[in-house]
């Protein structure tokens, strides 16, 4: 399959690959490489080579762009560089250089102190070049990305903390359009990180938002049991309930946690909104006259829809009936304990139902 098809993208795995091959084919004595094909769990694949040198008799460098496809992907157009060194150990080396992060915390697929290159991203180099090595040769191999250290700002690295670059990613070879499941695995790898540590409890925010609202609240809290859940809180819950977590503290923004009381898990805005009904149902239900119903349902974001209630006195009751709905929904689906605190933009709590306090012992 071509690259060039904008229906999907490669992977960064893909691309060091076949920057790799690029490499040992020019070792091999071959001129003028303007693509290879790799084999990649989804299939063959067709790569285009940006540039390819001869360093010494026994090392060349490939460079391969990540190419731009129908996805917001912060990893497109970049250059990822292979160099390839043959060496007499009759085995291939993997080695991270440039703008490849490296593993500070236990849970991950590579462990600590390691490069953050990703066992499939490992094994395709490995089979890819192996095929194309000179008898009782083997070679190192260091997969490096010059804007890596800068494009890590805007992935989950930090968070997962992977220093100093992105990760070499891929399980197939290839990255679908607006493709969840890569930035799922992402977000899941934060609760692989946090079981590591042995924890029966955490605390799940929808993202940058909430997590400095957590920080706050909770002076005394290790950083890796605020789990950022983006806009997938039923995929999240899902893998903390697999590892048998005991307690999920959701905590965040009113404007995203809201809708989980309406039994919504995927909470992407074009997915699902709701956040105006949701409100003007529980104000309902706590005794809001028409008048202000009204008023509510005409307001555009959930701040205006706050200043409503917070005029009326109505706050705290329609956000503890709201928090018990996202209880309420959670344990119908999660065999874990729940609690919710909810919180305006300026960090004043809502809801007053939660038993968890500040200065809450975490197990």
């Amino acid at each position: 399959m071509n690259e060039k098809n904008q229906d999907f993208g490669i992977t960064t795995g893909a691309a060091a690959t076949a920057a790799a091959v690029a490499s040992i084919l020019h070792l091999n004595g071959e001129e003028n490489i303007k693509n290879v094909f790799i084999d990649a769990p989804y299939g063959k694949l067709k790569i285009d080579i940006k540039s390819v040198e001869k360093l010494s008799k026994e090392k060349a460098r490939a460079i391969v762009v990540k190419r731009p496809y129908n996805d917001p992907d912060v990893t497109v157009n970049i250059d990822i560089i292979a160099t390839v060194k043959l060496n007499n150990l009759e085995k291939i080396i993997i080695k991270g250089g440039e703008g490849v992060g490296k593993v500070t915390k236990p849970g991950l697929p590579t462990p600590p102190g390691k490069p953050a290159i990703n066992p499939t991203p490992k094994k395709m180099i490995k089979e890819n070049i192996k095929k194309h090595l000179p008898p009782g040769k083997g070679a190192t191999v260091t997969i490096s990305v010059p804007e890596g250290k800068k494009i890590a700002k805007k992935t989950m690295n930090p968070k997962l903390g992977i220093k100093g670059g992105i990760s070499i990613l891929g399980t197939t070879g290839i990255a679908r359009p607006m493709s969840s499941k890569a930035y799922k695995d992402s977000l899941a790898c934060q609760i692989d990180i946090a079981a590591s540590q042995g924890w029966e409890e955490l605390v799940f925010v929808p993202g940058n938002i909430g997590e400095k609202i957590a920080k706050k609240h909770f002076k005394n809290i290790q950083e890796d049991r605020i789990i950022q859940m983006g806009n997938f809180p039923g995929y999240m819950l899902k893998i903390a309930a697999k590892k048998q977590f005991k307690k999920i503290i959701l905590l965040g923004h009113a404007g995203k946690l809201i809708k989980i009381g309406a039994g919504i898990f995927n909470t992407k805005n074009s997915i699902a909104d709701g956040r105006r009904e949701i409100i003007t149902a529980h104000a309902a239900l706590n005794g809001a006259s028409k008048p202000l119903l009204i008023e509510i349902f005409k307001k555009r974001t959930v701040e205006e829809m706050i200043t409503e209630l917070d005029n009326e006195g109505l706050t705290q009751p329609v956000f503890n009936s709201i928090a018990s709905s996202i209880k309420k929904k959670c344990q119908e689906r999660y065999p874990m304990d729940f609690d919710v605190l909810i919180f305006d933009l300026k960090g004043r709590k809502l809801n007053t139902n939660s038993k968890t306090r500040q200065n809450h012992t975490f197990q």
